[in-house]
């Protein structure tokens, strides 16, 4: 991980790389700046520009490259299809935005100090773990410790896992203590996802905490973090968007209806057959039409095609897109009380989550009211012979587990936490899974290359190198 140039040269490259394109996303004042046009940047423009830089990272090829593997999207043509045969090499993956964000995000940490403002350095600290957390999600073992002094370590070593992990959870128990402070520095100006709220911050934090807890099977933790997680869907971090091309439009869009139309859709893929499965079925309680016509649209790119829904429904040019929300926090604690074997909770959690949907909301945006149907649950439909258990599971807490796995599988849409879902439910216990059929082969694919430049430059890369169907340690 050589870098040749300081913390401060790297904002202006990153400047140069998001805004060249996204120089006017969102309509603020300090997110317009040219940090190229400075040698340093004051605290205010840097947290704009690493928001920026946090917010394209949720939205980024790497999140379809999981969207593919996780089953949810098919590669149907050029790059795309042979990301669909799970074949890719070390040129295929960049460490580049990812950790120059990340950088940014501990700089921003650093320039708070100088004036004691510990609201800023929250956000910064929260910011910082939503991009190491997807760098370790998908690549496992990785530089964290070292890897942003490149004067001291311009090689610098790969933690273990499971050693980031426990780091990440210590970052955000930080972020929380200085969110907590009774005063700060008053930044709403340069934060389009809370407006300054440093209550919805700590929130997102927890929820943060709770999703990694997830990750490592601490179930009890999980639900305690949860418990302080996002609220309610006012708390959603969402990314907005407008609808200028090039300037501020949501990447998807441009990706499936500008860019590569029909590279990707959903012709093959398992997202829709589970939610056709569960329209006008023998679960009188659910319908899932208006989410799946919210989702899916026949005949964009070709006739016949099942698309991306870039007309009118989730993938739109100002549609906003998830970072972390109160859906995902509910069905952490769905499934973390589920496992824990504390069923009426678990219930109380999903059915937060279906009430909302019932209600038309998802992710900023409302779907329609014909075919929404999400009535509450009952412990009984969960029996074996219960309306919700379809796959006639033998006990209620794994046709519930099931019920939950699936409605995360289906909300986490572009949301590499999909991805997370299909590899960490092969080791969770008890094992409940959806039946994704692989697209190609025999080998389902666990993680993501390390970067050529980082084999070329860097010798502390692991050797052997693990190639995409080596399990990532967290779930061996």
């Amino acid at each position: 991980m050589k870098r040749s140039f300081s913390p401060k040269i790297i904002m202006a490259l990153l400047g140069v790389m998001l805004f060249s394109s996204c120089q006017d996303l969102f309509k603020e004042s300090n997110i317009q700046s040219n940090p190229n046009a400075v040698t340093d940047v004051d605290v205010a423009t840097l947290l704009s520009g690493t928001m920026l830089g946090v917010s394209m990272l949720h939205e980024d090829t790497d999140v379809r490259i999981s969207a593919i593997w996780a089953g949810e999207l098919n590669g149907l043509s050029r790059q795309h299809q042979t990301y669909a045969s799970y074949i890719v090499s070390a040129s295929s993956f960049a460490w580049s935005p990812l950790y120059p964000v990340a950088s940014q995000a501990r700089l921003i940490q650093t320039k708070a100090d100088v004036v004691g403002d510990k609201w800023t350095k929250g956000v910064g600290q929260v910011m910082e773990a939503l991009v190491i957390a997807k760098a370790t999600d998908l690549y496992g073992d990785i530089p964290y410790s070292q890897a942003f002094d490149d004067v001291k370590y311009p090689t610098p070593l790969f933690d273990k896992q499971a050693d980031v992990y426990t780091a990440l959870q210590t970052v955000l128990d930080n972020a929380i203590q200085n969110l907590s402070a009774p005063a700060g520095l008053a930044f709403s100006g340069q934060d389009f996802l809370y407006k300054g709220n440093v209550n919805k911050w700590k929130a997102a934090a927890y929820t943060l905490k709770a999703r990694l807890y997830l990750h490592t099977g601490d179930y009890a933790k999980a639900v305690t973090s949860a418990g302080s997680g996002i609220g309610s869907t006012a708390g959603d971090a969402l990314t907005p968007h407008g609808t200028s091309q090039g300037i501020d439009d949501n990447q998807n869009y441009d990706f499936f209806r500008i860019a590569r139309a029909g590279d990707t859709g959903f012709d093959g893929a398992y997202l829709p057959t589970l939610m056709q499965s569960r329209m006008k079925s023998a679960n009188t309680k659910t319908d899932e039409t208006a989410l799946y016509n919210h989702y899916f649209k026949v005949g964009i790119s070709t006739t016949g095609a099942l698309d991306p829904n870039t007309a009118d429904g989730m993938f739109t040019e100002d549609a906003p897109h998830p970072i972390i929300t109160y859906y995902e926090n509910q069905l952490i604690l769905a499934e973390a009380q589920a496992r824990l074997g504390a069923a009426n909770q678990a219930l109380t959690a999903l059915n937060s989550v279906r009430a909302g949907l019932a209600s038309g909301y998802i992710n900023g945006k409302t779907i329609a009211a014909t075919g929404r149907k999400y009535d509450a649950y009952t412990l009984s439909d969960f029996a074996p012979a219960g309306l919700a258990n379809p796959t006639k599971l033998g006990t209620v807490q794994t046709a519930l587990l099931y019920e939950i796995i699936a409605q995360r599988y289906i909300f986490f849409l572009m949301q590499y936490e999909a991805f997370n879902d299909v590899r960490r439910l092969e080791k969770a216990t008890p094992v409940v899974q959806l039946p994704i059929p692989l697209y190609a082969g025999s080998k389902k694919p666990e993680r993501y290359i390390y970067p050529q430049n980082e084999i070329n430059t860097n010798p502390n890369v692991p050797n052997p190198l693990p190639d995409q169907f080596k399990k990532i340690p967290l779930y061996q």
